[in-house]
């Protein structure tokens, strides 16, 4: 619907909402920008505090995903008129733990009543415009990581439905409660470094200046409600002539997700990005069906998807999982190819 009203020309807009990026990028001075993004959702888990934490990680993931540092953030609340107070509260207790541990501070919000229950933030962040990594930009050759793992959105319908196992809730939990806070701030160091380096090697030698490609992280963004394929798909359009391979054996599962799939808890977002995306897949090898369902399985705080240089690659992966996250290569970006995602095992 954006894409039909009139466009806005303004040249501080670095990345706005026509490129289908994780959030947009606003330059404001020669060395600093503004990273804007909002998200909100109705209840994934039953227990209050831990709905809010995971809005709230999920609200920051845009902001991590563009490399940039979160800031601020305002509260968006829909609650119904005679809802219980005290869970409204835990709600925000909940967001408000994760905002503090990533160091956004809370300015204020807005609430309306609603008959069902709706949480999220509009987050504000900054980084420096030579900095931002954006969702396009992957390279032949390039080795795509990955930081958690799929399920979250099988697992949380079948939290909806009251028939989840408890270690299954326990698994989910885990991944959308956890920041990727620790990833992105692995990943800017390693490219300012970068950077840095390259900058050193042209002075070196008698020249000046740096340049972009001088960083070994050529695009990132994180996967969520378009599934790893819808995700991985958007990445690739928005470089130039790439295709990539999906090595379906190393791609993280989370506990339980199978058997959700199996028992038929299947979001409708899951079957909505199947139809939308699969006609970009070439399946390579006999995949199962449930296994083809996680790929396009909606995620809520999912990780950050990774476009590296080759020669890079291990070492960034040796870094982040060093750093505590446990990124995992799933697959390569290759030259174009007549479809634009293959599966393999």
């Amino acid at each position: 619907m954006l894409g039909k009203l009139a466009r806005q020309h303004d040249p501080n807009v670095l990345v706005g909402f026509d490129h289908a990026d994780d959030a947009g990028v606003y330059q404001i001075a020669p060395d600093a920008a503004l990273v804007q993004t909002v998200d909100f959702f109705t209840p994934i888990v039953d227990d209050p505090y831990t709905f809010g934490q995971i809005a709230a990680a999920n609200s920051l993931s845009d902001i991590y995903a563009m490399g940039a540092r979160p800031l601020t953030a305002l509260a968006l609340v829909c609650f119904p008129e005679k809802g219980d107070l005290e869970i409204l509260e835990r709600i925000l207790a909940g967001g408000l733990s994760k905002m503090v541990e990533a160091g956004c501070t809370i300015i204020g919000g807005h609430s309306i009543r609603d008959e069902e229950t709706k949480f999220g933030y509009s987050v504000t962040g900054s980084i420096n415009p030579k900095q931002v990594l954006k969702n396009g930009g992957a390279r032949p050759g390039d080795r795509l990581l990955f930081t958690k793992a799929l399920g979250t959105g099988v697992i949380s319908t079948a939290i909806k439905k009251g028939v989840a196992k408890q270690a299954w809730i326990d698994s989910a939990v885990t991944s959308m409660t956890a920041l990727n806070k620790a990833a992105a701030e692995v990943i800017a160091r390693f490219n300012q470094e970068g950077f840095n380096q390259e900058g050193f090697n042209k002075e070196v030698n008698g020249e000046t200046g740096r340049t972009p490609g001088s960083r070994p992280v050529h695009a990132l963004t994180d996967i969520t409600g378009f599934g790893l394929v819808g995700h991985v798909r958007e990445m690739l359009l928005a470089s130039e002539n790439v295709s990539a391979t999906l090595h379906v054996d190393r791609i993280p599962i989370l506990e339980g997700a199978i058997e959700c799939v199996r028992a038929g808890h299947i979001p409708g977002g899951l079957n909505a990005n199947r139809k939308f995306a699969e006609c970009v897949v070439d399946y390579k090898a006999n995949i199962p069906d449930d296994i083809k369902n996680l790929l396009f399985d909606p995620q809520t705080s999912g990780g950050l998807l990774i476009a590296i240089g080759e020669a890079r690659s291990a070492e960034l992966q040796k870094t982040l999982n060093s750093a505590g996250v446990n990124a995992v290569q799933i697959g390569e970006v290759l030259p174009k190819t007549e479809r634009l995602i293959s599966i393999v095992t």
